[in-house]
């Protein structure tokens, strides 16, 4: 019989044991713990069909329905598991800790493995989530004019054992109107915060955090409300660059991309771009010039920083980034660390 454990217990061993889902695929896909991997007891529409038999013919009647579906695949969910994992211990959930989690439990358990099962399932592990979003976090925010190299420093500075939360690399885009480009399909808003709560839960809150400066949203994503009140609140350091560098960087980032894409984008921003510029953006981007078409667009996004930068709470330092990543990374370590956090005074 498997052993149920607690949320706290749960995030613990999931460091050690693989992590089963059981839910649905589209249930999984909407957003699960980060590392787990799915073997749905039903599919979506078998989910579908055995609710309808519950709503309408009761309790007994969909599990009826649910044991004639489940049973001609029970062969495949063990050789499922084995394919997956080379260990014994393994951990289960589903949505709330029930049937579904229990009964692939006791098969693992009859088929040699030794399952744990989560005491309210998948949705204890959201509100455990949600709760660590609260928490006063040592944020230090990295920002800077598009194509300054911000991602670039943060890869040097968690090389370097800095604490890093890389927003944009766990929201799969670049931030602007152009982030799609090149990057894979965007997680859900769910899935984006389950990935974060991942991150920070690996970190000493009380130590300094770096994360980039962002808007609400990223792409399609959104950012918790209580992460992106603690950015807005938390010191700033501007990284600023010279133009001519900011562009060779987006020339190297944009160059390998379709046209087409980087002209769906610029159409997506004419607006406020305005008619005139979005037009003579798009003919530079057709004529292979990408210097212009780039120089165009950051008149539009240095104006809509700069505005973001008067609104902070607090007056942000600003360093010149005109050497080697290396040597950023030593000022912005030494400029980190005379910080005095308002959320944690010295």
């Amino acid at each position: 019989m498997a052993s149920t454990i607690s949320i706290d217990k749960f995030i613990e061993l999931s460091d050690i044991y693989p992590v089963v889902d059981v839910r649905s695929p589209s249930e999984y896909a909407r957003g699960h713990i980060p590392g787990a991997f799915n073997i749905p007891l039903f599919s979506d529409e078998e989910r579908a069909a055995v609710g309808t038999k519950y709503v309408r013919e009761g309790r007994q009647q969909a599990v009826r329905l649910g044991l004639e579906l489940v049973a001609p695949k029970l062969n495949w969910f063990v050789d499922s598991l084995s394919s997956m994992v080379n260990q014994k211990n393994i951990l289960v959930y589903c949505w709330r800790g029930g049937m579904r989690s229990a009964s692939m439990s006791w098969l693992f358990g009859l088929a040699g493995f030794k399952p744990f099962t989560l005491e309210g399932g998948y949705k204890s592990f959201r509100r455990y989530a949600q709760a660590a979003f609260d928490k006063k976090y040592k944020f230090i925010v990295l920002g800077g004019m598009t194509g300054c190299g911000k991602t670039e420093l943060l890869k040097k500075l968690k090389e370097n054992g800095e604490q890093v939360v890389d927003l944009e690399g766990l929201a799969n885009h670049k931030g602007s109107a152009f982030g799609w480009i090149n990057q894979p399909q965007q997680p859900t808003t769910e899935h984006f915060e389950n990935l974060l709560f991942n991150e920070l839960r690996k970190l000493n809150p009380a130590l300094p955090i770096w994360i980039e400066d962002e808007s609400k949203s990223i792409g399609s994503i959104f950012i918790p409300l209580s992460i992106y009140n603690q950015i807005i609140s938390s010191p700033t350091i501007i990284v600023e660059t010279d133009l001519k560098s900011r562009i060779d960087r987006l020339i190297s980032d944009y160059t390998a991309c379709d046209k087409q894409d980087l002209i769906n984008s610029v159409v997506r921003i004419q607006k406020r771009l305005g008619l005139e510029k979005a037009k003579r953006c798009i003919e530079h981007i057709e004529s292979g010039n990408l210097r212009e078409a780039i120089a165009i667009t950051l008149e539009y996004y240095d104006k809509t920083y700069s505005y973001g930068i008067e609104q902070k709470k607090i007056p942000p330092k600003f360093l010149t980034f005109d050497g080697t990543s290396n040597d950023m990374i030593v000022k912005l370590t030494s400029v980190g660390k005379s910080i005095t956090h308002p959320a944690f005074p010295d």
